[in-house]
């Protein structure tokens, strides 16, 4: 139980809208228990009093107090399911977009080698999957439960007016009950709910990265076997969760017999307790009535407690990737930023890049291409200077100047605020980055106060505005998930766009012209000068002629 122990506490942070429902559910609940018991009551005592009547005997019977009292129980129940329902639900969807937001920020704080230990669409599970898992908590683990608890002690506090040793043997009975349902049904299920939460994990990877390398797979040959493997993986599934239901369907029925079983002990002991005087006839047929209107508070808890399993192994792999920690420490005490934005790599070594011993100066203004193949470490330079990664040993400077070796007046990045250094960075990466939204939206991510004059300036700059002008709707057209609307060399100026609206001193640029063609890249690169001019700018590609115009070039060789 200790798994779930961080999401109940969040979840506990809305407390009073948590007791709000709770008392709905119950009030559902009573109003049906009443509505059903006072029905049979009032039934049976207006037989009664007809037959008292045929007998001629002159009795007093007040059809408007339990008539009254039906209206009210029928018109509550339906009152409440109503508000219950609503306001249940919308506390759910509250509480999942808490657990999201919670989630989700821990997962931005790390850096990119933390975030690496896992594929993407595990991430993309993990924030969609395993936390709907957690939603069980409170509308199928918490609250139903407790409610069924109210029901019991309404109910047999109701029968022990009447009748005590009845009313103990009933309780004994519902609570027995209600442990088979929940704790038994939890016990029942955990294997196969544990393991479908697992299997939907790896299906979803599987289907995610098929779909995104489905041309190379084709072209390789292999697809079949991928399918065949997907198909292998959803079988099983298939049977685990047919084998779950069957439990579920067998707690159902558990459900639906013990509620019956205690109607037969209400039923009989309401007999021989009329047969012993010790009874009402109209009490006799209330007492099983009410009993039976308990089975709405124990129908659902043979489902919800079968998935226990599943739910905390949801809560488990949410907690491991929260407990994850980045290896970008932000300092308590930021240094101030330096005014001078030259940055120094002073014997900088990445193992994974196999970078050792680099010795790097950007001077302040300078533009500074790096050039080379493929895997010799470019982007790493851009992932030091942006502070996405700490080098492994040396350490990377910012201001002051380099006499021997020696830093004078810098200061080193990892006693900069993450957020104050980065916000001085424009970082063009590799891969283009494009959101399932407007290219106006996308723009914004990079400065949300920009005007559409703005928006404009930087389309301009790329060579995009007449393109954008014509569509239909401007700069307000989606572009599909990853910017797939568009073609990679538009997509590529669009995200240049984003930087170029930031308007950062310093810039990084990886591979800006990457799917441009050559006319295209000689207009990009001709409306990009005066915009870089004073700015200290990195430029990394494979061939000089690729990048706009630098002040120095330097040729990694590879490693």
């Amino acid at each position: 139980m200790d798994e779930l122990k961080p999401w109940l506490k969040l979840i506990m942070q809305r407390r009073g809208r948590l007791w709000l429902g709770a008392l709905l559910l119950a009030l559902t609940l009573f109003s049906a228990v009443g509505l059903l018991a006072l029905s049979g009551w009032f039934i049976t005592a207006t037989g009664v009093t007809a037959l008292l009547w045929a007998a001629g005997q002159r009795v007093m019977f007040d059809v408007y107090m339990p008539g009254g009292g039906i209206r009210f129980f029928a018109l509550t129940r339906t009152v409440a399911r109503y508000f219950e329902r609503v306001f249940n639900h919308n506390t759910v969807l509250s509480l999942l977009a808490d657990l999201r937001g919670r989630h989700f920020a821990a997962l931005a704080a790390l850096d990119g080698a933390t975030l690496s230990r896992l594929r993407a669409a595990q991430w993309l599970n993990r924030l969609t999957a395993d936390i709907d898992t957690l939603d069980t908590l409170y509308l199928r683990l918490l609250a139903p439960p407790l409610v069924a608890l109210l029901g019991i002690v309404l109910v047999c506090g109701l029968i022990a007016v009447f009748h005590l040793s009845l009313a103990g043997l009933i309780g004994a009975v519902l609570l027995a009950l209600l442990l088979a349902l929940t704790l038994g049904m939890a016990l029942l299920g955990l294997h196969y709910s544990a393991r479908r939460v697992e299997q939907l994990d790896g299906l979803r990877v599987l289907a995610v990265e098929q779909l995104q390398g489905l041309a190379e797979l084709t072209a390789a040959g292999t697809l079949a076997l991928h399918r065949q493997q997907l198909l292998a993986g959803s079988q099983q599934m298939v049977d685990d969760q047919l084998a779950l239901q069957g439990r579920i369907a067998f707690g159902q029925a558990l459900a639906t017999l013990g509620i019956m079983g205690a109607v037969m002990v209400g039923l009989f002991g309401a007999i021989q307790a009329y047969i012993a005087g010790l009874l009402s006839g109209p009490v006799m047929v209330m007492i099983p009535l009410a009993l039976m209107a308990l089975s709405e508070g124990f129908a659902g808890l043979p489902a919800a407690f079968a998935q226990f399993g599943g739910t905390r192994t949801a809560a488990r792999r949410l907690n491991q990737q929260t407990a994850m920690s980045t290896a970008l420490v932000d300092p308590d005490h930021p240094a101030t930023p330096p005014v001078e934005l030259t940055l120094h790599w002073q014997n900088v070594g990445v193992r994974y890049a196999g970078l050792q011993q680099l010795n790097l100066t950007l001077s302040q203004g300078e533009r500074l291409a790096i050039v080379g193949p493929s895997g010799c470490g470019k982007s790493t330079l851009a992932a030091l200077a942006v502070r996405l990664i700490d080098p492994d040993s040396g350490r990377l400077i910012a201001g002051g100047a380099l006499s021997d070796g020696t830093s004078l007046g810098g200061t080193p990045l990892d006693q900069l605020s993450l957020s104050q250094w980065r916000a001085q960075v424009g970082y063009l990466t590799q891969q283009t980055e494009l959101l399932h939204d407007s290219i106006a939206a996308n723009l914004l991510l990079a400065k949300p106060s920009a005007t559409d004059e703005q928006l404009w300036q930087v389309l301009e700059m790329v060579d995009l505005s007449e393109l954008v002008s014509a569509l239909p709707a401007g700069i307000n057209t989606w572009i599909g998930e990853s910017g797939k609307q568009l073609s990679g060399g538009e997509g590529r100026r669009l995200a240049l766009a984003r930087v170029l609206l930031k308007d950062a001193p310093l810039v990084v640029l990886d591979e800006p012209f990457s799917g441009l063609d050559a006319a295209t890249r000689e207009r990009v690169s001709k409306r990009l000068e005066p915009w870089l001019a004073n700015r200290t700018a990195l430029f990394l590609g494979h061939d000089a002629v690729l990048l706009p115009r630098a002040d120095r070039v330097i040729a990694l060789t590879g490693l």
